[in-house]
């Protein structure tokens, strides 16, 4: 059974990319999912193997490219040695957004047996710094990160559909419901029923179409009231804190401090005085 090994060789880790060693024995190589794209390139000797019917042969400097969530297996003759790169999402998807693209429908293209000399000068470089013991630094380790997403996205990405979030009519039916009840006791399972679908996917929708959750949007909105009572009406903050829907008047303070930060406490100085 073959193994895979990213910390005896000394790992390191960027702020954004795993840089490691996946050594294998003859056998079964399973790779499991894992929530990080992998740049894997064959560094060692040539190795044959199967993966299902089909036979092949890695050479010195041949890629695999695994999008996050995917998994992968095949069956070698021979032990192996590769450089395994694993980078977030997140970091593939702010390099696309630098680029002009949307980032967040960027993928990866799945490739076994890839030929590109640029991923691979930049994986051995990165390799080699490691080994060394990082001498380049951060600095250094994170301009080849950045270097190797670029390429990447350039050459080797895949758009993926748009999530799909609440459409306009309900996203319209749910945030009109909670302006104007922002006072009252708003439940998910009512705000679920104005949009015709259930509590989980109102969570998940809701999140995707305004980039936060419910109770969060709530609390946001809840603050802006309040904070527009305190600037255009003379009326005690406790009634305040009635009006714009929270339960007392150190609950809204706490979440006025949360949102609006120093402003929070200029307002309610000004109330004081």
């Amino acid at each position: 059974m073959a193994t895979t090994d990213l910390s005896a060789s000394g790992p390191i880790r960027s702020s954004a990319m795993r840089i490691g060693r996946h050594v294998t024995r003859p056998g079964q190589v399973v790779l499991a999912a894992v929530p990080y794209h992998r740049v894997k390139v064959h560094t060692g000797a040539p190795v044959a193997g199967r993966c299902g019917s089909s036979r092949f042969r890695y050479e010195h400097g041949d890629i695999d490219l695994l999008p996050a969530g995917s998994s992968d297996y095949w069956e070698e003759d021979t032990g192996s040695t590769s450089v395994m790169l694993e980078l977030p999402p997140s970091l593939l998807a702010g390099v696309a957004d630098e680029l002009g693209l949307d980032g967040s429908r960027v993928g990866l293209i799945p490739r076994h047996k890839l030929r590109d000399p640029q991923i691979g000068h930049i994986a051995w470089a990165l390799d080699a710094d490691r080994e060394a013991g990082n001498p380049g630094g951060r600095l250094y380790v994170e301009s080849l990160t950045m270097a190797l997403a670029a390429c990447l996205v350039s050459r080797h990405r895949v758009l993926q559909p748009p999530l799909r979030g609440l459409s306009k009519p309900q996203l319209r039916r749910v945030t009109d419901y909670i302006e104007s009840g922002l006072d009252q006791d708003l439940s998910l399972a009512r705000l679920a029923g104005i949009a015709g679908i259930s509590t989980s996917h109102l969570k998940t929708l809701f999140k995707r179409s305004m980039g936060l959750p419910v109770h969060a949007y709530v609390v946001q909105r809840r603050v802006e009231r309040a904070r527009n009572l305190l600037l255009q009406h003379d009326m005690p903050a406790s009634q305040v804190a009635l009006e714009a829907g929270f339960s007392h008047q150190s609950h809204m303070v706490r979440c006025m401090r949360r949102v609006l930060g120093a402003e929070a406490s200029m307002l309610l100085r000004r109330r004081r005085a």
